[in-house]
């Protein structure tokens, strides 16, 4: 069995881009019976217009109805303890309640304060790959680093601990591990968490940790401050370390692309915008249970089914946007499904949008020549990782 067939419908990738066989469904009946990465029956959606309405209607589509992975090998204690603060979890009022507490420090005006900060990490990322030398991997010395020390500070999580909680992310994503090692991860993190987090609680800093130990440790437990950060830290740096290491991928692939953001740094934002929608590295969020019987693309789909929205079908639609099959950072993506959409939008995409922004055209101006060290079908793709990505980038310059 070839490794496309092994996987799930939503997670098959030909390299850079969707199966073709996404695009049939979507362009076809608009929806499929499929096996969720954990061999439960799912309900597959991937119209962009019908994804974002399933992603907006939590009342329907419940995030809190789904099975948690690797349920049934927790007692119904330590199963509370492991859902406990984990947003993408909840629906309204749960949900809104904990998402309340943090947003006041993921919005814009207050992320704009961390650039001077992110700048530094991303020029010392840089001097780190000039110095291994010719070739080096992008994804060790520049993906990878960035955003794990600007979510390390924000959070107050020691950096010297990267190594370890990288490795841990890496095995809670990867679905060609048995369920076993993927919740003994879940233990070790949620173990590790929890030193962090009764460390904050003697002695709150000034990271978003303290913060929420000294403004809401009235109203948050131990589990939930656990849960809390575990989330922020998974997605703090799996996401954007992958979007910075598959975003430079693309660019040497569409060096007419590249030169957009290289000869006019105004281009930046939409040049952002436009590589999530392209890109989707984030397959789909967690499924979603239907309360009551709904209809999605003519298809009715029973009360207790779970529903899988595909970001990757969803954002080449052609309803959505123009020739979406082709990388153009000059087109406005806005209404993209990158960061999710509705009530569990990714809380932190202001802080991945600037990063982002930084970093790429820091990159250009630092390596004016660089290119792929290895051929373009050696890439080494995370093929079966919930967040995909490339393990490695050996680039030159």
């Amino acid at each position: 069995m070839t490794e496309a067939l092994a996987l799930p419908l939503h997670m098959r990738r030909n390299g850079l881009d969707p199966v073709e066989e996404l695009a049939r469904v979507r362009d076809g009946e608009g929806v499929v019976r499929v096996e969720t990465p954990f061999g439960l029956p799912a309900y597959l959606v991937c119209r962009h217009e019908e994804v974002r309405r399933v992603l907006a209607d939590p009342a329907r589509f419940s995030s809190a109805l789904t099975p948690f992975p690797g349920a049934g090998q927790m007692n119904a204690d330590e199963l509370a303890k492991m859902q406990a603060g984990q947003l993408i979890g909840f629906d309204p009022p749960q949900h809104t309640r904990l998402r309340r507490m943090l947003t006041p420090e993921f919005t814009v005006r207050r992320m704009r304060r961390l650039e001077p900060r992110i700048t530094e990490i991303v020029e010392a990322a840089l001097d780190d790959l000039e110095r291994a030398g010719r070739p080096a991997d992008l994804v060790r010395h520049f993906a990878l680093p960035v955003p794990s020390l600007v979510i390390c500070e924000l959070l107050g999580v020691p950096h010297a601990d990267r190594d370890e909680f990288q490795e841990r992310s890496a095995r809670m994503l990867d679905t060609s591990l048995p369920m076993e090692q993927r919740v003994a991860a879940q233990r070790e993190d949620r173990a590790y968490m929890a030193g962090l987090v009764g460390r904050a609680q003697a002695d709150p800093g000034e990271d978003l940790l303290g913060m929420l130990v000294r403004e809401h440790g009235h109203d948050l437990g131990a589990d939930e401050l656990i849960g809390i950060a575990s989330l922020l830290l998974l997605a703090g740096h799996e996401t954007t370390s992958n979007m910075l290491g598959l975003g430079t991928l693309a660019l040497l692939r569409h060096p007419d692309q590249l030169a957009v953001i290289r000869e006019d740094p105004a281009q930046v934002e939409p040049a952002v915008e436009e590589l999530l929608r392209w890109l989707s590295v984030v397959q789909s969020l967690p499924p979603r249970t239907t309360t009551t019987e709904v209809e999605i693309a003519g298809h009715a789909i029973p009360a207790g089914s779970l529903v899988i929205c595909s970001f990757p079908a969803a954002n080449r639609d052609p309803a959505f946007v123009d020739d979406p099959e082709t990388l153009d950072l000059t087109r406005q993506a806005a209404g993209h499904v990158a960061f999710g959409h509705g009530v569990h939008h990714c809380l932190g995409a202001p802080l991945a949008r600037m990063e982002m922004r930084i970093a790429f055209p820091a990159l250009l101006r630092r390596f004016p020549g660089l290119a792929l060290a290895d051929p373009y079908e050696q890439a080494d793709f995370r093929a079966f990782s919930l967040v995909y990505g490339v393990h490695t980038l050996p680039v030159t310059w």
